[in-house]
């Protein structure tokens, strides 16, 4: 018999849509995926250069189990550019990806029985890795306030149990970039309840203006000895497959994940971290910069075409790689047997009937949403949405 954490987490919506946007292309079928949190785009020449140079230089032992000392440093040297306060090597741990730096957090910081406070929607690794490691996810609803958490309904679901507070911003899955005032209103709460704060700042390199990414830190320097930062180089280089990210804390919380990282994965890719120290010590930001036009055009594309959107408002999408559709006007809506539209119900109509892979927002406890990646060609990004907006018009 399978243990039964087994149970306690699944394969969530995206996954099973974009297996059947693959087997659909495979089959030759026209099909836009619009599913996946990554940008298509090819190889920064810096990171290029330096995994040829690593490989080429026979670089395939053990490193320290959080890294290399060197690229550490680095970026110990980038975090505190971000976050106008020193940071050591220490304070840092290089993980494969961004999801290893929240599970580290989560093993690091609960004990069974510990809740976590997560705005919703939410990206559904939060909830899946806190109850992984004995916690317990409680939700608070962003919907009512744009996206949002309302500081009095945070501060309403504290308990005794209350160990810690996810804030992720630009927010996936809803595009939503949280202002100074309420990052410093978090932050205070957190100080005053005596909770941890997890901040996932992956989307950070694209806040669209007039809406600005701010580190937490950079808002509540007051709070760091309480906050655990986590980011990766999955969007900003858009390196999705290379699985290279970091988590940046007090050095307790570092030295306990590296004991948990040493038994489990033990150092991340060694070529992976030569490539990104290469990258780093290059000080060239072309390419970042030229992947922050590309999103910034596609975005808007996308919200030129969904603008034409009859029955739904157009996404607000401040920030990240998504856009956030609000489906609630065709749940009011009767179907045919008399039952009301579902996210899911619509997401896999469009899939069949006009060939358009789409997340819906119940794999991120939202009945009401549906997610779209701009991350793509815009080629394929406009052929996609005017797909999606002639067959969403046509059901109003």
């Amino acid at each position: 018999m399978l243990a039964h954490r087994t149970a306690l987490v699944k394969l969530w919506g995206r996954t099973a849509t974009r297996t059947a946007a693959t087997e659909g292309t495979a089959r030759s079928e026209d099909i836009i995926d619009l599913t996946a949190g990554e940008i298509w785009s090819e190889l920064a020449p810096s990171v290029r250069e330096g995994a040829i140079a690593a490989i080429n230089g026979n670089l395939n032992r053990y490193t320290d189990p959080i890294g290399l000392l060197e690229l550490r440093r680095a970026l110990a040297c980038k975090v505190s550019a971000e976050t106008a306060q020193p940071w050591s090597a220490d304070e840092i741990a290089v993980t494969s990806g961004a999801k290893q730096a929240l599970f580290n957090a989560a093993l690091a910081l609960l004990n069974p029985g510990d809740e976590v406070l997560i705005p919703a929607p939410y990206w559904t690794t939060f909830p899946a890795q806190i109850v992984l490691a004995g916690g317990r996810p409680v939700f608070v609803e962003s919907r009512h306030n744009n996206f949002v958490p309302r500081l009095t309904d945070l501060a309403a679901a504290i308990t005794s149990k209350t160990k810690a507070i996810v804030i992720n911003t630009p927010n996936n899955p809803t595009g939503t970039v949280y202002d100074r005032d309420t990052l410093a209103g978090m932050a205070e709460l957190a100080t005053e309840r005596n909770l941890w704060i997890i901040f996932d700042e992956c989307y950070g390199a694209f806040a669209h203006p007039p809406h600005t990414h701010h580190s937490i830190l950079s808002v509540a320097p007051q709070a760091r000895v309480r906050i655990l930062i986590v980011n990766s180089f999955s969007k900003s280089l858009a390196l999705t497959g290379w699985r290279i990210g970091y988590l940046a804390g007090p050095k307790a919380i570092i030295s306990a994940v590296k004991a948990l990282q040493n038994q489990t994965t033990s150092n991340p890719n060694v070529i992976a971290q030569h490539a990104l120290l290469y990258h780093l010590k290059s000080g060239d930001s072309a390419f970042e910069l030229e992947l922050q036009r590309h999103i910034s055009a596609a975005r808007a594309l996308g919200i030129s075409i969904l603008s034409t959107l009859k029955q739904v408002s157009p996404p607000a999408a401040q920030g990240g790689l998504f856009f956030y559709l609000d489906l609630s006007g065709f749940q009011r809506r009767p179907t045919a047997n008399g039952c009301e539209f579902h996210p899911d119900d619509i997401s896999d109509a469009l899939l069949m009937n006009a060939g358009v892979a789409t997340v819906s927002g119940t794999a991120f406890g939202d009945s009401s949403g549906l997610r779209l990646s701009y991350g793509i060609d815009l080629e394929s990004l406009g052929k996609g949405l005017r797909r999606l907006t002639t067959a969403l018009n046509e059901w109003s």
